[in-house]
Protein backbone atom coordinates (compact mmCIF):
# COMPACT_ATOMS: atom_id res chain seq x y z
CA UNK A 1 0.00 0.00 0.00
CA UNK A 2 2.97 2.59 0.99
CA UNK A 3 4.27 1.68 -2.34
CA UNK A 4 1.45 2.63 -4.06
CA UNK A 5 1.36 6.08 -2.57
CA UNK A 6 4.82 6.51 -3.20
CA UNK A 7 4.38 5.98 -7.10
CA UNK A 8 1.58 7.96 -7.24
CA UNK A 9 3.55 10.70 -5.58
CA UNK A 10 6.62 9.84 -8.00
CA UNK A 11 4.52 10.24 -11.01
CA UNK A 12 2.60 13.41 -10.10
CA UNK A 13 6.36 14.90 -9.64
CA UNK A 14 7.96 13.31 -12.52
CA UNK A 15 4.83 15.41 -14.59
CA UNK A 16 2.73 12.14 -15.48
CA UNK A 17 -0.25 12.97 -14.10
CA UNK A 18 -2.14 16.15 -13.63
CA UNK A 19 -1.23 17.59 -10.41
CA UNK A 20 -4.42 18.63 -9.94
CA UNK A 21 -7.48 16.39 -9.91
CA UNK A 22 -10.60 16.86 -11.73
CA UNK A 23 -12.83 17.15 -8.28
CA UNK A 24 -10.75 20.45 -7.42
CA UNK A 25 -12.76 22.36 -9.38
CA UNK A 26 -16.08 21.59 -7.60
CA UNK A 27 -14.49 22.91 -4.34
CA UNK A 28 -16.11 26.79 -3.46
CA UNK A 29 -14.00 29.11 -4.74
CA UNK A 30 -13.27 32.64 -2.66
CA UNK A 31 -14.74 35.71 -3.91
CA UNK A 32 -12.27 39.16 -4.38
CA UNK A 33 -13.77 41.61 -1.77
CA UNK A 34 -14.71 44.55 -3.50
CA UNK A 35 -12.17 47.49 -2.07
CA UNK A 36 -13.26 50.93 -2.36
CA UNK A 37 -10.55 53.32 -1.26
CA UNK A 38 -10.15 57.15 -2.14
CA UNK A 39 -6.66 58.80 -3.03
CA UNK A 40 -5.27 62.37 -1.92
CA UNK A 41 -7.21 64.26 -3.93
CA UNK A 42 -10.61 62.60 -2.75
CA UNK A 43 -11.26 60.60 -6.11
CA UNK A 44 -12.85 57.22 -5.41
CA UNK A 45 -10.91 54.31 -6.55
CA UNK A 46 -12.38 51.29 -7.78
CA UNK A 47 -11.71 47.77 -7.25
CA UNK A 48 -10.25 46.08 -10.53
CA UNK A 49 -12.84 44.52 -12.66
CA UNK A 50 -14.26 41.11 -12.08
CA UNK A 51 -14.48 38.12 -14.63
CA UNK A 52 -17.46 37.14 -16.15
CA UNK A 53 -17.38 33.56 -14.21
CA UNK A 54 -17.04 35.42 -11.16
CA UNK A 55 -20.02 36.98 -11.54
CA UNK A 56 -21.94 33.93 -12.83
CA UNK A 57 -20.50 31.71 -9.98
CA UNK A 58 -23.06 30.20 -7.41
CA UNK A 59 -22.29 32.27 -5.31
CA UNK A 60 -21.51 35.39 -7.31
CA UNK A 61 -23.70 38.68 -7.03
CA UNK A 62 -25.38 38.29 -10.64
CA UNK A 63 -27.08 34.80 -10.76
CA UNK A 64 -29.94 35.64 -7.42
CA UNK A 65 -30.21 39.34 -9.11
CA UNK A 66 -30.72 38.27 -13.16
CA UNK A 67 -33.44 35.32 -12.11
CA UNK A 68 -35.17 37.44 -9.95
CA UNK A 69 -35.38 40.83 -12.65
CA UNK A 70 -36.22 37.92 -15.12
CA UNK A 71 -39.32 36.14 -12.49
CA UNK A 72 -40.69 39.96 -12.29
CA UNK A 73 -41.01 40.57 -15.69
CA UNK A 74 -42.81 36.71 -16.15
CA UNK A 75 -44.62 37.43 -13.10
CA UNK A 76 -46.42 40.76 -14.71
CA UNK A 77 -46.37 39.17 -17.99
CA UNK A 78 -47.91 35.86 -17.28
CA UNK A 79 -50.69 38.26 -14.88
CA UNK A 80 -51.25 40.65 -18.51
CA UNK A 81 -51.82 37.57 -20.32
CA UNK A 82 -54.02 35.61 -18.19
CA UNK A 83 -56.15 39.71 -17.82
CA UNK A 84 -56.40 40.04 -21.62
CA UNK A 85 -56.58 37.16 -23.30
CA UNK A 86 -57.87 34.46 -20.21
CA UNK A 87 -54.95 32.22 -20.85
CA UNK A 88 -53.61 30.96 -17.78
CA UNK A 89 -49.90 30.28 -16.92
CA UNK A 90 -49.83 26.86 -18.33
CA UNK A 91 -51.44 27.47 -21.47
CA UNK A 92 -49.03 30.56 -21.90
CA UNK A 93 -46.26 27.82 -21.50
CA UNK A 94 -47.96 24.91 -23.56
CA UNK A 95 -48.75 26.56 -26.31
CA UNK A 96 -45.16 28.28 -26.55
CA UNK A 97 -46.11 31.68 -28.50
CA UNK A 98 -43.78 33.42 -26.42
CA UNK A 99 -40.63 31.66 -26.56
CA UNK A 100 -39.16 34.18 -28.78
CA UNK A 101 -40.32 37.21 -26.41
CA UNK A 102 -38.76 35.13 -23.22
CA UNK A 103 -35.56 34.24 -25.00
CA UNK A 104 -35.01 37.71 -26.52
CA UNK A 105 -35.81 38.98 -22.92
CA UNK A 106 -33.48 36.67 -20.98
CA UNK A 107 -30.96 38.22 -23.28
CA UNK A 108 -31.13 42.02 -22.91
CA UNK A 109 -32.09 41.74 -18.87
CA UNK A 110 -28.75 39.50 -18.11
CA UNK A 111 -27.00 41.68 -20.78
CA UNK A 112 -27.88 44.62 -18.46
CA UNK A 113 -27.20 43.08 -15.70
CA UNK A 114 -24.13 41.84 -16.22
CA UNK A 115 -22.37 44.82 -18.09
CA UNK A 116 -22.10 46.73 -14.46
CA UNK A 117 -20.88 44.25 -12.96
CA UNK A 118 -18.10 43.51 -15.40
CA UNK A 119 -17.30 47.32 -15.16
CA UNK A 120 -16.68 46.98 -11.07
CA UNK A 121 -19.59 48.42 -9.90
CA UNK A 122 -22.23 46.64 -7.22
CA UNK A 123 -26.00 46.97 -6.90
CA UNK A 124 -25.31 48.10 -3.56
CA UNK A 125 -23.06 51.14 -4.85
CA UNK A 126 -25.82 51.83 -7.04
CA UNK A 127 -28.77 52.05 -4.84
CA UNK A 128 -30.34 54.47 -2.54
CA UNK A 129 -33.85 55.86 -1.35
CA UNK A 130 -36.72 53.58 -1.87
CA UNK A 131 -35.62 50.67 -4.57
CA UNK A 132 -32.41 49.80 -2.32
CA UNK A 133 -30.42 46.63 -3.91
CA UNK A 134 -31.89 44.69 -0.49
CA UNK A 135 -35.04 45.41 -2.03
CA UNK A 136 -34.90 44.18 -5.46
CA UNK A 137 -33.50 40.61 -4.27
CA UNK A 138 -36.95 40.51 -2.01
CA UNK A 139 -38.85 41.66 -5.18
CA UNK A 140 -37.41 38.89 -7.49
CA UNK A 141 -37.86 36.51 -4.54
CA UNK A 142 -41.14 37.12 -4.26
CA UNK A 143 -42.10 37.16 -8.20
CA UNK A 144 -40.76 33.87 -7.93
CA UNK A 145 -42.88 32.82 -5.71
CA UNK A 146 -45.64 34.00 -6.85
CA UNK A 147 -44.58 32.51 -10.50
CA UNK A 148 -44.76 29.16 -8.57
CA UNK A 149 -48.01 29.78 -6.63
CA UNK A 150 -49.59 30.96 -10.37
CA UNK A 151 -49.00 27.56 -11.86
CA UNK A 152 -49.42 25.86 -8.57
CA UNK A 153 -53.33 27.66 -8.70
CA UNK A 154 -53.78 26.92 -12.09
CA UNK A 155 -53.04 23.04 -11.81
CA UNK A 156 -55.12 23.18 -8.51
CA UNK A 157 -58.27 24.48 -10.06
CA UNK A 158 -57.93 23.61 -13.74
CA UNK A 159 -58.75 27.45 -14.21
CA UNK A 160 -56.67 30.36 -14.26
CA UNK A 161 -55.95 32.81 -11.18
CA UNK A 162 -57.57 35.92 -12.96
CA UNK A 163 -61.07 34.56 -14.77
CA UNK A 164 -62.37 36.54 -17.11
Amino acid sequence: MASAASSLATGVRAGRFPARLPAAGLAPRRRAPLVRAQDKRGEEKTAPRQGIWNALAFSGPAPERINGRLAMVGFVSALAVEAARGDGLLAQVGNGAGLAWFAYTAVVLSAASLAPLLQGQSAEDRSDGFMTADAELWNGRLAMLGLVALAATEYLTGAPLVNV
